[in-house]
């Protein structure tokens, strides 16, 4: 399909003798002409960033839609606009399929007082736009199929059901469902599916239902809303890279700023404490931004979590899972994340399929109060660290005098004796679950 849009672009290029450019309704760049010009001013910012990133920024998007090209039926003819890094005028195309609007061709215009395409060429370019038109809409109707057998995959009752579903699913894709590909979680997702993610197979927007601190309802996430499924074509289990990437993009740019935030203070707290080497596990945990009890958990913060990779698609309601925990566990820890992957989670992968009544053990209750939050953190890096007093201390920064005093209390307020190796199972357990909520 993709070759079959390269090939009519060409050709619009071929007809008005200029580079074209293809876009889909939301302004993602699905194909582009070859660019042989020396003039400078034919590579403006505005088409370099939509070729370099596939895509437009929503200010651009606006002002180019402020013209009425979603409403035209014909050619429009758009100015140069130097303060919008639009150096040279442009020339859109409407792409269209039964009256609605499917992309956008463009076509840099040519400079004031020069001799543009003709009307004759502009009526055959806009023929060659509505071949385009019917591709494009043939492509959204297939992938709606799509995007409902994959939902259908990921919220069907287990049994006889759910392998209908991926019976289903598996003829929609043909061939390319018995390939090796990736479940992605992305959560909170905010509304409609995106018409397009590269290297996606299937997108589909999931109903999370609450399911309390561990999210113990399966397909769940944390706390109601929704979540985007995402079914990647992998090339090779070691080739997780572009699909990562591909994730990454669906997030906000500020998701991102939490780990390095808590990366950061790490790192300043351990040059000032000369404690933990600044990015080490147990100075991430000592970061008080990172504690279960903190105030601010990022409950609300956009994660993505990977599951792992799976052959066919038996097993894709299980790798959903995994995809599933792992986002959670990037909102828990995030040091895991923006984008988590279930290989990388340690205790969370098991943590995350508990209910919620199991991980709310009533001997950490008074320890996860507000007034007890040092203490918690105290708890939690001391058993991180396994137990061994002075990496603990030096990854709080405290004194191993402190530490002790500290532990101390953190076992008056439990009941538990710390020197026992069930009883720290037991609370470091339920220390990691609270960071679940």
């Amino acid at each position: 399909m993709k070759g079959d849009y390269q090939d009519l672009v060409d050709e619009i290029s071929a007809l008005l003798g200029a580079p074209a450019t293809l876009e889909n309704r939301d302004f993602r760049l699905i194909a582009f002409g070859a660019h042989d010009s020396d003039d400078d001013l034919a590579m403006d910012p505005v088409r370099t960033r939509s070729i370099l990133t596939r895509q437009s920024t929503a200010a651009v998007r606006a002002w180019f839609e402020g013209f009425g090209i979603a409403r035209a039926t014909g050619p429009v003819r758009i100015p140069a606009a130097p303060d919008a890094g639009v150096f040279r005028g442009r020339i859109c195309l409407p792409v269209r399929y039964r009256g609605i609007v499917q992309g956008y061709v463009w076509l840099l215009d040519q400079e004031p007082g020069a001799a543009g395409p003709d009307a004759a060429a502009l009526d055959a370019a806009m023929e060659v736009a509505q071949r385009i038109g019917v591709l494009l809409a043939e492509e959204a109707k297939a992938g709606a199929d799509l995007s409902r057998e994959f939902l259908a995959v990921l919220t069907a009752g287990p049994g006889w059901q759910q392998e209908m579903a991926v019976s289903a699913l598996r003829a929609a894709l043909g061939p390319a469902g018995d390939g090796l590909h990736a479940a992605v979680c992305v959560t909170p997702w905010p509304g409609e599916a995106p018409p397009s993610v590269p290297g996606a197979a299937a997108v589909c927007v999931v109903p999370r239902r609450g399911a309390g601190p561990a999210g113990g309802s399966p397909g769940g996430g944390p706390g109601d809303g929704l979540a985007l499924a995402v079914l990647l074509r992998l090339r090779s289990t070691d080739a997780l890279a572009p699909a990562l990437t591909a994730v990454a993009r669906l997030l906000p740019r500020s998701a991102a700023r939490p780990a390095a935030a808590t990366t950061t203070a790490t790192a300043a707290g351990a040059a000032t404490r000369g404690g933990a080497p600044a990015g080490s596990r147990a100075a991430d945990r000592a970061a008080p931004s990172a504690h279960p009890a903190g105030e601010a958990s990022g409950a609300h913060r956009m994660t993505a979590g990977v599951g792992d990779p799976v052959r066919g698609l038996a097993d894709l309601p299980a790798a959903w899972e995994q995809a599933v925990a792992a986002a959670r566990a990037a909102v828990a820890q995030p040091r895991f994340g923006p984008v988590a992957q279930w290989s990388r989670i340690g205790p969370y992968r098991m943590l995350a399929g508990l209910t919620a009544d199991a991980a709310d053990d009533p001997v950490a209750r008074a320890l996860l109060t507000p007034a007890h939050r040092e203490l918690a953190r105290t708890a939690e890096v001391f058993l991180d660290c396994a137990g061994q007093a002075g990496r603990a201390a030096a990854a709080l920064g405290i004194h191993r005098q402190t530490l002790y005093y500290r532990i101390a209390r953190v076992e008056q307020l439990t009941g538990l004796e710390l020197d026992e190796g069930e009883d720290r199972l037991l609370l470091h357990m339920a220390l990691k679950a609270a960071r679940l909520t």
